[in-house]
């Protein structure tokens, strides 16, 4: 076999089920050709593919692989692959290269790629020798998936991929190899809990990726704790759950700020705790003292030092956690009066918001249409998350609950304009029975709307709800606080977008009254149970902030 026939068994044998690519004139898509069981999903631009592979790895747990030939197509990778890393989702990039041959020599297209997606990857390698594909792929996979997970790049010059090779059976990588944290600590985080009178549970991006949905709960439970998340640790509890009070950081809701910022133990799974959730590390609970569990040893005490560390994975810790608590004597059903008197002033809030939501307002209020969203589409939907001043409202608890666990796609810390909308495609095909929605905002969605036909082409029926006020909302949002200099951020001249999705084959409509959203909504989701992608196009009020977006920068100021 030749090296990318090697590349194809090895993909084949770690059970790939999608490849994200563009093809070039290499051999690899030759050797995908009689392999119908990776399905190659073709892009209209190299830069979606880490990000639907994102939205696939999220939901699905399995990592996500991308392919971009030559050049300007792995420099196009570049923008998802660093979304990846901030994300912790594994995913692996498998570029083409220049021949080795005439290296420095003009090749066609040639560039340091290495040196191009190394910074933004866990490990990164050349394939010089086709004796050593299996390993560097067995390695990819391996450490793709294992640790603190992380995207990979592997780089076939294309002379390398054409040689011909001798190899045996490819060894499918073992992951995740998970470790528990040290006995000792989890005894000491065990008594900080118990001494605790207000204490709150923060969960991130790494309680996703270690699957600890059912020790989260139980533990939360056991102990009537309330449970916050940063947006990459959405869906690690449903947000119908009693418990559930919101996101922390940006994304405070009153009620939540209020229970955390009263808190007098932090405990925090699997987040670095960056500025959009700590508020620039600024919003700490005074006086609290914190325990931090990450399955990732440099993570700890990166920003704020904790009282209790707890190396391993968020799962394992959790469940040694429970024993050692049930060990002491914790029963599970114990009165709490704390609680009672959080959900009694959680349940005015909501009903608060509801009442706040059905506002008829014209231009429409973002906050009506993700409400009224949440509504219509039910529990039975992941949220993939843009991050734009109006497409924000969606991060915003109880304007919209996710109803059931791993439900939720978000954006790393990075939160690459357009990356959401690429990742719902991912993460349809990845849960084809689910309805996945993805709101985004007009200029989010004007740099990936190219990607539409490939939902079409693909079978993957996304709603999208762009969420359009005409401009960049959140710079404008700043330009207004510096004396109202506006300078290009208004798009005097946008595309029609509902016309652009009926020319792509998915259901296309613009909403400009408050009375046909619900219906607007309807039609949305009848479009995408038969197949078809559909594009809400609703004309809204740019200067309707989120309470807790104007709080956030209220107190930072």
């Amino acid at each position: 076999m030749n090296t990318w026939q090697a590349i194809v068994s090895a993909l084949r044998a770690e059970k790939t089920e999608y490849l994200f690519g563009l093809p070039s004139g290499d051999l690899f898509y030759d050797a995908l050709y009689d392999v119908p069981e990776i399905k190659t999903v073709l892009l209209r631009e190299e830069s979606a593919g880490p990000f639907m592979a994102m939205g696939y790895s999220r939901v699905s747990g399995k990592p996500g692989i991308c392919y971009a030939p030559s050049g300007p197509g792995v420099a196009h990778l570049v923008p998802g692959v660093l979304e990846a890393q901030s994300a912790c989702l594994p995913v692996i990039a498998i570029g083409c290269s220049s021949r080795r041959a005439n290296a420095g020599m003009g090749a066609f297209q040639e560039v340091d790629q290495i040196s191009l997606l190394k910074p933004v990857t866990k490990w990164c390698e050349r394939v010089t020798e086709p004796e050593r594909i299996f390993w560097v792929m067995r390695r990819a996979f391996s450490l793709a998936t294992n640790g603190k997970p992380g995207p990979v790049y592997v780089d076939i010059p294309r002379d390398v991929g054409a040689r011909e090779t001798s190899l045996q059976k490819y060894v499918p990588a073992e992951y995740p190899l998970k470790s528990s944290g040290d006995p000792q600590r989890i005894k000491e985080a065990a008594t900080l809990l118990l001494k605790a009178r207000r204490p709150v549970i923060v969960a991130g991006g790494g309680s996703i990726s270690s699957r600890a949905f059912e020790e989260v709960r139980k533990l939360a439970e056991l102990l009537n704790l309330p449970v916050m998340t940063t947006p990459c640790g959405r869906g690690i509890l449903s947000e119908e759950h009693s418990l559930a009070f919101g996101l922390v950081g940006l994304y405070f809701s009153k009620v939540g700020e209020k229970v955390y910022g009263k808190s007098d133990l932090l405990m925090t799974l699997g987040s670095r705790n960056e500025d959009f959730q700590s508020g620039e590390q600024k919003f700490f609970p005074r006086g609290a003292r914190y325990i931090q569990v990450d399955i990732d040893p440099e993570e700890i005490g990166r920003n704020w030092i904790p009282d209790v560390a707890v190396v391993g994975d968020v799962k394992l810790v959790l469940q040694a956690l429970i024993k050692e608590l049930q060990r002491g004597g914790v029963k599970k059903g114990k009165r709490n009066d704390r609680i009672s008197e959080l959900l009694k002033e959680k349940d005015g809030y909501e009903a608060k918001v509801q009442r706040e939501c059905r506002t008829d307002s014209v231009p429409i209020k973002t906050k009506r249409v993700i409400r009224e969203m949440y509504e219509v589409f039910g529990k039975d939907t992941i949220l993939v998350n843009e991050n734009g001043s109006q497409d924000l409202w969606s991060y915003y608890w109880p304007y919209y609950k996710v109803g059931q666990i791993n439900s939720c796609v978000a954006p790393g810390e990075q939160t690459c304009m357009g990356g959401g909308c690429s990742a719902a495609i991912g993460t349809k095909l990845a849960m084809p029975d689910k309805n996945v929605v993805c709101p985004t905002g007009d200029g989010a969605f004007q740099m990936f709307m190219k990607e539409l036909p490939t939902a079409v082409q693909h079978g993957a029926p996304v709603a999208y709800l762009v969420l359009n006020n005409f401009s960049l909302g959140w710079i404008k949002f700043g330009q207004r606080k510096r004396g109202n200099r506006f300078i290009s951020t208004d798009f005097k001249v946008q595309p029609d977008f509902a016309q652009v999705a009926r020319a792509s084959q998915c259901y296309g409509e613009r909403v400009e009254k408050p009375e046909d959203i619900r219906p607007a909504l309807e039609r949305a989701l009848k479009a995408t149970r038969q197949g078809i992608p559909a594009v809400l196009d609703f004309v809204v009020d740019g200067w309707d902030f989120a309470p807790g977006f104007l709080r956030f920068y209220k107190r930072l100021a």
